[in-house]
């Protein structure tokens, strides 16, 4: 099972940006969260570095990251300019430009853009710590200027978007990588080997139908099969049943009823 490390930028004692009273470690750490659900409906292991408004240095997150292990580590940041709406866009941050960070952080930038940010490219840091202490590849994004009002209208009002959009950079990492079995991907494993997860069962389409709504509406990629005259709406048809434990657990965490089924 593909595994990320998902760090929330700042946090306790260090705001990390301020401006106008908004903090940069407040809009990272829901950022992150956000990022991390998706992640996980999607049958990815997701660690956070923290969950709270709790402080570490960026070294112990290295540690924590590097303690984890991951196929990949996601620090999430703000960025900010000496003077307010002097820059705007977003840009990733890499220790060097070799391996799979680059295609990772490039895949993010790419995908922030069709939200609407301008990209600013991917850019060597072997000063950051975070970046420099990774034993994994490590990306870290700055998700707009946050003293920069139109990027804070884009964060704000797209903010769903955004989140989705950085876990998406990292899903098609993933898939290139052959680290995840992406829906979308076309492989051997004929349809009626895999496995699924089932949340109900109906003769009624409309019942199966809004329960379909309301998965989908919630980031689960969730369909409907007709099989034995009833309407069976599931979640997913993954080849390896790590996977597809995963997201059982993902969805029962939700409230959902499940039950893996072949």
């Amino acid at each position: 099972m593909a595994k990320v490390i998902i760090d929330a930028g700042h946090g306790g004692m260090d705001p990390g940006a301020i401006h106008e009273g908004r903090m940069e470690k407040n809009d990272t750490l829901n950022l992150a969260l956000a990022v991390g659900d998706i992640l996980k409906k999607n049958g990815v292991d997701v660690v956070y570095t923290r969950t709270d408004d709790v402080y570490d240095t960026p070294f112990e997150k290295a540690q924590i990251a590097n303690r984890d292990g991951g196929d990949f580590l996601i620090s999430i940041h703000r960025n900010s300019s000496p003077e307010p709406d002097q820059y705007s866009g977003v840009e990733s941050l890499v220790y060097n430009k070799q391996g799979r960070k680059v295609q990772l952080a490039e895949n993010i930038n790419s995908e922030l853009e069709k939200v609407g940010f301008r990209n600013l490219g991917v850019k060597e840091r072997p000063n950051l710590i975070i970046l420099k202490r990774s034993k994994m590849p490590a990306v870290l994004v700055e998700a707009g200027f946050l003293n920069t009002a139109a990027d804070n209208e884009l964060f704000d009002e797209r903010f769903g978007a955004i989140a989705e959009a950085i876990a998406d950079g990292v899903l098609k990492t993933l898939g290139e990588d052959g680290l995840l079995q992406l829906e979308q991907q076309e492989d051997e494993t004929p349809a009626e080997k895999r496995y699924r997860v089932q949340t109900g069962a109906y003769r009624n389409w409309a019942y199966a139908e809004n329960l379909l709504r309301r998965l989908q509406s919630q980031g689960f990629p969730a369909y409907i099969l007709l099989e034995d005259g009833l309407y069976k709406v599931q979640v997913g048809a993954y080849r390896k049943l790590d996977n597809a434990v995963q997201m059982e657990k993902t969805l029962r965490d939700q409230g959902y009823s499940t039950f893996l089924a072949m």
